[in-house]
């Protein structure tokens, strides 16, 4: 009687530890145009609902041009200013090289709150191998 007390009690702490755990989520932005303001919007909303939620934005392909220094999303505003406040609240952005070698593009042309990655598509198989949910918007 003893052991399934015992193992009851293990079973529910061990469920409690899961809802306790930190969200790990990676958002994934290949195409500026049909994906940056949205899913930019969707981070926000994301950590207005789970403030503690860790989130990664990975970008390739024209994935990449919202991060670009001036860059502004459909209604002429600039993406800068809502990136830097989504950093602040712990997001990060990193941005595929691969893709700057094939576009001639340069590190120094993106926003100071970019990082970098060699591979965008490599970069979401090792988050996702680390238990990151995929998130494409």
């Amino acid at each position: 009687m003893n052991l399934r007390r015992w193992l009851a009690t293990l079973l529910l702490s061990l469920s409690a530890m899961g809802a306790w755990a930190q969200d790990s989520v990676v958002y994934h932005i290949s195409d500026t145009d049909a994906q940056a303001l949205g899913g930019l919007r969707n981070v926000r909303n994301h950590l207005d609902t789970d403030p503690t939620a860790k989130i990664t934005v990975v970008t390739h392909a024209q994935g990449v041009d919202f991060l670009m220094e001036g860059a502004k999303d459909r209604n002429g505003s600039p993406f800068a200013a809502t990136v830097a406040a989504l950093v602040n609240r712990g997001v990060k952005f990193e941005v595929c090289e691969i893709t700057l070698k094939n576009r001639n593009l340069k590190k120094e042309q993106f926003i100071q709150e970019a990082d970098f990655t060699p591979s965008g598509v490599v970069r979401l198989v090792k988050l996702q191998k680390q238990g990151y949910s995929y998130i494409r918007p």
